[in-house]
């Protein structure tokens, strides 16, 4: 077996699998001896969530002091629509960081090689660039909303109010709840904290800064959280592709792995069975090689990947928040950079620690996998404690910063949706800042309790991640429409989005139902029964919505009607100005993202595949172009998220130690 590299390369031998120190392991992990004590699980998720806390609610502060600025509703809810593009683009990319974007990321780089980790990125990448058309289309034809189900109830009445917002309440239960399960998993994983403890803990650090200052609040720690990810992230692509190993090297690895026979895996591996271990040819890939696109699991997680992504964004009310909150600018340039900037962490991330999973030969088993654990593995690997520490902070970074936009969105529904709507109509400002506030701690505690359950009934984070689209995807087409369509009808989009959902399950189950073993979590979990009904609850309502409207009840709705039905709470109307909101510019700035968001969505999803197809298994040099890729993008997306918004805001930084400097002279004066 050629495990080893020519002595051509001037490495160490105990560099190169199969490594001594694995040879009895059934597993990666064992529950008796994790890397890390259970007290740095505990620093971790009790420590580092007061210390944020404290952070971030002190630049809160600070920010109101330098802008003169009082803790309205309006301000809490809307971060008062002056938010400037890198701060944006920074939070979309916090927001769309999740724990499945570290953690399930590499799990399809180890199950499916370069093909996975470029579907997850590519697949994931283009909701966020055509968000970026709704978010310029609710500046023109409803500035003054809170909530995107605030449209629904304004253009299609209750009926269609009621029911998307079930769906946007539904979307936020299913992210959290990936969040939790990924986090939670990982943390028992790496320090043998309990995944029960784990997920009541994590939200706590979260909800003290979020009811403190509100999406502002989330805003800075999302930009401090995006910080981390990618320091950390450009420090574990230079551990493995310049320190440790190369692009050349890491190739023959791989390659080495995808040829072994069945007999040299079961001299790895004591416990070797098809499927359990990455070891030998990959089913479905070209030439059963990892170092190819040609991959037919792969391409079927791809299709999973962007109709399930298309909700979770869509129907999100993080979104649509964070569009409300920027502006008009900034909505536009701000998803477009935020998006190119993402792409980056699932697909230079899974090109690091999923690759390199596979081709040292690591005894991650599968269950080990779908339960996010292949880039822990990697990290304990390559890096030691170290290597435990930074993976256990950039998941902790992505789930806060992600859970506080979660229950921020959540708030805002129950406080706008259900409370001013059906409750108290009159409400005041402090009425909806304390309905907020309630919500917030009320959602981020009992997110703890539904993922209890989740743990109970076996389901893992790679499994809901795969489901999601079956849920939300009948919500999609409606939406779009909603703020694109003016023959869209409010009858037609409750029938489609319900319709939808009934089929996408009754498909989904039914095909279960024909695979070996019948109806049971795993048969339900396999990519071609997820693609099934995934396909179907998305296609279908969009078919419905689009008959429905056409040929039963087609409207003429009249877009500039639209937002005098949705009323401020209080009279602030700051980013609402005439002077950044004239029609000419929202116009010019719609035809911006449009252009660079559809172009760019073509070349991820299309043109690139089919351009890497005539590579078919990568050469060492097309492979090491593509890891060049991948480290090129990380350094520069860093360097973009990090810098962009200290260079924009600059002004009020210096206008925030002016204020600081001016209260201590009053002070000591007063003295």
């Amino acid at each position: 077996m050629n495990f080893l590299p020519t002595s051509s390369d001037s490495c160490e031998e105990s560099l190169y699998p199969p490594f001594a120190k694995y040879a009895n392991r059934t597993t990666f992990f064992t529950a008796l001896d994790p890397p890390l004590p259970a007290s740095a699980g505990y620093v971790v998720v009790i420590g580092f969530g007061v210390m944020f806390s404290c952070m971030v609610t002190m630049l809160v502060m600070m920010a109101q002091r330098c802008q003169y600025r009082a803790l309205t509703s309006e301000y809490f809810n809307t971060a008062g629509r002056m938010v400037k593009t890198g701060l944006t683009a920074s939070v979309i990319v916090s927001q769309w960081t999740w724990a499945a974007t570290i953690l399930q990321s590499s799990n399809v780089a180890w199950q499916y090689g370069v093909s996975g980790s470029f579907w997850y990125a590519a697949g994931a990448t283009v909701q966020i660039l055509l968000f970026g058309v709704l978010a310029i289309r609710v500046k023109q034809i409803a500035p003054n909303a809170h909530t995107f189900t605030e449209i629904v109830r304004s253009r299609w009445g209750r009926l269609a109010h009621i029911t998307f917002l079930c769906f946007a309440i539904l979307c936020n239960i299913i992210v959290t709840s990936m969040l939790l399960l990924g986090g939670s998993t990982m943390v028992e994983a790496l320090t043998g904290m309990s995944k029960n403890w784990a997920a009541f803990l994590i939200p706590l650090g979260v909800i003290v800064y979020t009811v403190a200052g509100g999406l502002r609040a989330t805003f800075l720690a999302s930009y401090v959280h995006s910080s981390f990810i990618y320091l950390i992230l450009v420090m574990i692509i230079v551990v493995v592709y310049i320190k440790n190993y190369s692009s050349d090297i890491i190739h023959g690895l791989i390659q080495n792995t995808s040829k072994f026979t069945s007999e040299q895996c079961k001299s790895i591996f004591i416990e070797y069975q098809q499927g359990k271990y990455a070891c030998g040819p990959v089913e479905g890939n070209y030439e059963g090689s990892y170092l190819t696109l040609l991959s037919g699991n792969g391409f079927l997680f791809g299709l999973i990947n962007m109709i399930g992504n298309l909700g979770t964004v869509i129907v999100d009310q993080s979104y649509w928040q964070s569009a409300i909150a920027a502006r008009p600018n900034a909505a536009a340039k701000g998803f477009y950079l935020g998006g190119i900037c993402w792409f980056s962490i699932p697909f230079s991330l899974a090109t690091a620690l999923g690759l390199s999973a596979v081709s040292l030969l690591l005894p991650i088993t599968k269950t080990e996998a779908q339960a996010g654990l292949v880039p822990a593995a990697a990290a304990v690997h390559l890096l030691g404690t170290g290597g435990s520490a930074a993976i256990l902070i950039m998941l902790f970074m992505a789930i806060v910063s992600s859970g506080s936009s979660e229950c921020v969105a959540v708030s805002s529904l129950v406080a706008y949706d259900i409370y001013r709507e059906y409750v108290n109509p009159n409400a005041t400002g402090k009425d909806i800042l304390r309905v907020t506030r309630f919500t917030i701690v009320f959602f981020g505690m009992g997110m703890g309790v539904v993922v209890i359950t989740l743990h109970t009934l076996g389901l893992h984070m790679g499994w809901l991640y795969l489901f999601m689209g079956i849920i939300l995807g009948p919500a999609v087409g409606p939406i779009w429409n909603l703020m694109n369509w003016k023959k869209a009808s409010g009858k037609g989009a409750v029938i489609a989005s319900l319709c939808g959902l009934f089929l996408g399950i009754m498909s989904w189950v039914l095909y279960a139902h024909t695979q070996e073993g019948g109806v049971t979590i795993q048969t339900l979990g396999l990519n071609p029964v997820m693609l099934v009904g995934n396909a179907i609850s998305f296609l279908s309502s969009w078919f419905i919505h689009w008959f429905w409207s056409t040929f039963i009840d087609p409207q003429d709705y009249d877009f500039s009607t639209l937002n005098k039905n949705i009323s401020l709470v209080e009279n602030d109307r700051s980013g609402l100005s005439d002077e950044i909101t004239t029609p000419e510019e929202l116009e010019r700035l719609l035809k911006w993202i449009k252009q660079r968001g559809y172009v760019t969505s073509t070349i991820l999803v299309v043109v690139w595949p089919l351009l890497s197809v005539p590579a078919g298994v990568f050469t060492k040099s097309f492979f090491a172009f593509w890891v060049f890729l991948a480290v090129s993008w990380a350094f520069v997306s860093a360097s973009i998220i990090i810098i962009l918004p200290i260079i924009e805001s600059h002004d009020d930084i210096i206008d925030a130690f002016h204020i600081r400097n001016f209260a201590l002279i009053a002070d000591r004066e007063s003295i």
